[in-house]
């Protein structure tokens, strides 16, 4: 057994992101500014679209591409209830209504069949969410969103780097939101990017996410600034800051290695519980790159004498972390008593979320920390066996 305890998620910093982090404390310009730019820009480069906007964080990117989508109260946005509760929020701040649609057996992601069954006359708007790393079927969704004349918002939270045949996600949809939180696969500790080919909704989102003055105000800190701005919009706290940005640029810089790893790691998972009838390892679209944040599996629960929890639990005790993504919007006590879901409503994410279970996987960890949750997997399973 494992001495010390592997965490399910973990980020991976070095000294190129120490450093600048230095350089830009030094410099004496911590907030947005020149480096938030530079991020910008080699994000903008990497997913081959024409606009990124650096955010606080996805929450906030995809709350600003609801306000700049004009996504209001009497308003639908359909989505998926296999998520972080985030996307959802966002839609209830606007005053709109979440429409949960439920997702395919085999990918978790939102069934395109099931999204068309919800779009009313006030459906406004989809926002698909690339669980775990591997894209929705967007070709579906897009071709549903203008059928109906709808806004397609990408929950990338999971997705930086995956590709969808071929294509980069981060140019696909109208907007694409991505997550560079602590343990996402680019970090900046806190923080997010817009990106959209849209120049009028791009330039309307970098002025809303700093309180709504004019998109340049940034810089009447600098040589090149004046102390004049207007306010153009009420709009938001949300921009992202340089000290930020500074892990971005080197984390950017890395992430096609950072992939190559985690690309590794899953194979050796795959392989490794390909004999088990008791665990069905994720099943990956020929047509996809996965970006695989989270590698997940799913116990068959007829071949076990254990449930999740008390899976979860022996992995635990052979100090393997491991986590669960995620508990069904719908069965959360907000959810249920504002908009009157209930158990039962979506079978599928339901059927999912009781057997489903995060697998460490990042690229801090060695292939021995690899091997260890592979022998702590396998040992658990074999106590367990029917």
């Amino acid at each position: 057994m494992r001495k010390e305890f592997l965490p399910p998620l973990a980020p991976c910093l070095g000294d190129e992101e120490y450093n600048e982090v230095l350089d830009t404390l030094k410099s004496g310009w911590i907030t947005m500014g020149p480096k938030t730019r530079r991020f910008e820009e080699l994000f903008a480069e990497y997913v081959r679209s024409s606009h990124a906007i650096a955010v606080s964080s996805c929450t906030a990117g995809l709350h600003l591409a609801l306000v700049a989508g004009k996504i209001g109260p009497g308003d639908e946005v359909v989505t998926t209830p296999l998520t972080f509760c985030s996307t959802a929020n966002v839609v209830v701040h606007q005053g709109a209504t979440p429409i949960l649609a439920d997702v395919r057996p085999d990918t978790f992601n939102i069934d395109p069949d099931e999204i068309r069954k919800k779009i009313t006359p006030r459906t406004k708007a989809i926002i698909p969410v690339h669980l775990g790393g591997q894209p929705c079927e967007m070709d579906e969704i897009r071709a549903i969103a203008e059928e109906h004349g709808l806004l397609v918002i990408e929950d990338a939270a999971h997705a930086t780097g995956a590709e969808y045949k071929d294509r980069i996600v981060g140019t696909i949809s109208d907007v694409t939101v991505f997550s560079f939180y602590a343990t996402k696969n680019l970090t900046t500790g806190e923080g997010g990017m817009i990106t959209t080919e849209d120049a009028e909704l791009a330039e309307k989102m970098r002025i809303l996410r700093l309180h709504g003055i004019s998109s340049d105000a940034w810089k009447r800190y600098s040589d090149r600034g004046s102390w004049y701005y207007e306010v153009l919009f009420p709009g938001y706290k949300y921009n992202m800051t340089d000290i930020q940005a500074s892990l971005g640029i080197h984390q950017l810089a890395k992430q096609e290695k950072f992939l190559e790893v985690r690309q590794r790691y899953a194979e050796m998972y795959t392989d490794a519980f390909r004999d088990l009838p008791e665990i069905a390892t994720p099943a990956v679209k020929n047509h996809v790159r996965h970006a695989w944040h989270l590698y997940i599996i799913c116990l068959d629960s007829e071949h076990l004498t254990i449930d999740r929890g008390q899976f979860v639990e022996a992995l635990r005790k052979k100090n393997i972390g491991t986590s669960v993504h995620f508990i069904p919007l719908h069965l959360h006590p907000y959810y249920k008593e504002r908009f009157g879901f209930s158990k039962g409503d979506f079978p599928v994410a339901e059927t999912i979320y009781d057997r489903i279970v995060s697998l460490p996987l990042y690229p801090r960890m060695s292939e021995r920390d690899v091997e260890d949750v592979i022998r702590a997997v396998r040992k658990v399973v074999a106590d367990s066996r029917r």
